[in-house]
């Protein structure tokens, strides 16, 4: 079965924002957990150890990456149950990551934004664009207790949509 892309590209105030929509027939605190608790994100990202909150750094282990590397992820806005901020700087260059939930009608939609300010980052979408794909299905994965997906259903898969979205 072949995944098809959902990532759109949208104007920002620095650069563009890549940004993945998924919806969940689940109370919004239910999701807030799921990416926020360190147990749970361990299902699908990984887990992460530190004190938590604004202003603070945590380190998370990309559990599903090969070695498993830990990563410092700051945290800079933390709105329970509606909005996360975070950033990195790694090998691959600065993240700036956002979570922001709503709930209707027993609906909660997780609206995640990669914010890219620069070409640099914004040329890197064929390679983090079905990244994201691949952990927001994870995601949907460890939520409703199905088989993880296959990486390889992502990654080169979705490449020359991302591509195609970064020109």
């Amino acid at each position: 079965m072949t995944k098809r892309p959902t990532g759109r590209l949208f104007p920002a105030e620095a650069g563009k924002d890549l940004v993945l929509i998924r919806t969940y027939r689940a109370p919004i605190g239910d999701v807030w957990a799921s990416v926020t608790e360190s147990d749970r994100t361990a299902r699908w990202f990984g887990p992460w150890v530190g004190e938590p909150g604004p202003g603070r750094t945590i380190k998370v282990q990309m559990a599903f990456e090969d070695d498993q590397p830990w990563m410092e992820l700051h945290i800079d806005a933390c709105e329970p149950p509606h909005r996360l901020a975070m950033s990195a700087i790694d090998d691959a260059g600065a993240w700036r990551l956002e979570v922001v939930l709503a709930e209707v009608a027993d609906i909660t939609e997780l609206r995640f934004s990669h914010h890219l300010p620069t070409d640099t980052e914004i040329a890197q979408l064929p390679q983090v664009g079905p990244g994201w794909e691949y952990y927001l299905d994870m995601l949907e994965a460890a939520r409703s207790g199905t088989d993880r997906p296959d990486f390889g259903e992502y990654y080169p898969a979705m490449q020359q949509y991302y591509e195609q979205l970064s020109d």
